[in-house]
């Protein structure tokens, strides 16, 4: 079985205070293995935020499932499920939501405020994450001290900090520059040939061939499958398209 087994899944919502019902997900099927690094892909609107938020265990789906790691995410009760949330998952968000009067290794520690790790224990492992992203040297820093481009490294070592074995990012690049935004997606690249699982929503053409596969949603249905061919490591391929 691969990691994450999305199968048939539907999202339906009634807006408040009315009768109609918009469809923005109409059955998505597909499966992410270990290791990969995957793009969303689509113009807005096209319910690819909504896809990744139901692979986050944030967004129950009208219809169909989603297995993570053999577990059937909305089967399990909410407390367990934010369990899973804890456990499985980091998230890298297009604002970075750094506390502004946190240095860099307390907006990174913040994660694990409700474990039963010693304080020195959540600083060695905050450092651990910060030295993943290249910023152990400024782990002093406040988010005003740090660049933009620094400052989405934090949010991606807040993310690793409880070494979750799959990483989600909405837009990470979104905001920034093209120089800056190139910066984050190198540190996401960097951690996928270390291993870590991403899956990531882009409108960036760029960042999305970083990928190994590039999935393309419009209107709610996933038309196209683009996978570079190479394998889960360091390399560029050349690229299939799969229609769905």
């Amino acid at each position: 079985m691969s990691f994450i087994n999305i199968e048939n899944v539907k999202k339906i919502y009634q807006p408040n205070g009315t009768s109609s019902f918009t469809t923005v997900l109409h059955g998505i099927s597909t499966d992410i293995e270990e290791g990969e690094f995957v793009a969303l892909m689509g113009p807005s609107g096209s319910g690819k935020t909504t896809l990744l938020t139901i692979i986050g265990a944030m967004n129950q789906p009208t219809e169909g499932r989603v297995v993570v790691d053999e577990i059937d995410i909305y089967s399990l009760s909410e407390e367990k499920r934010a369990d899973f949330r804890r456990e499985y998952l980091g998230f890298v968000f297009q604002q970075h939501h750094l506390l502004p009067y946190l240095t860099a290794i307390e907006n990174v520690m913040l994660p694990l405020t409700i474990t039963k790790l010693s304080s020195s224990e959540k600083k060695q492992k905050a450092l651990i994450a910060l030295d993943r992203v290249g910023l152990a040297d400024k782990w002093n820093r406040l988010p005003n001290q740090l660049s933009g481009g620094e400052q989405g490294r934090v949010a991606i070592a807040r993310a690793l900090v409880n070494e979750p074995p799959l990483i989600l990012a909405d837009e990470p690049t979104g905001n920034l520059d093209s120089k800056t935004g190139s910066e984050i997606i190198e540190v996401l690249r960097s951690l996928n040939e270390q291993g870590q699982t991403i899956v990531m929503v882009t409108h960036n053409p760029e960042a999305a061939a970083e990928a190994h596969r590039i999935l393309r949603i419009q209107d709610g249905l996933l038309l196209a499958d683009e996978a570079y061919e190479k394998s889960l490591s360091p390399g560029r391929g050349k690229h299939s398209i799969k229609a769905v």
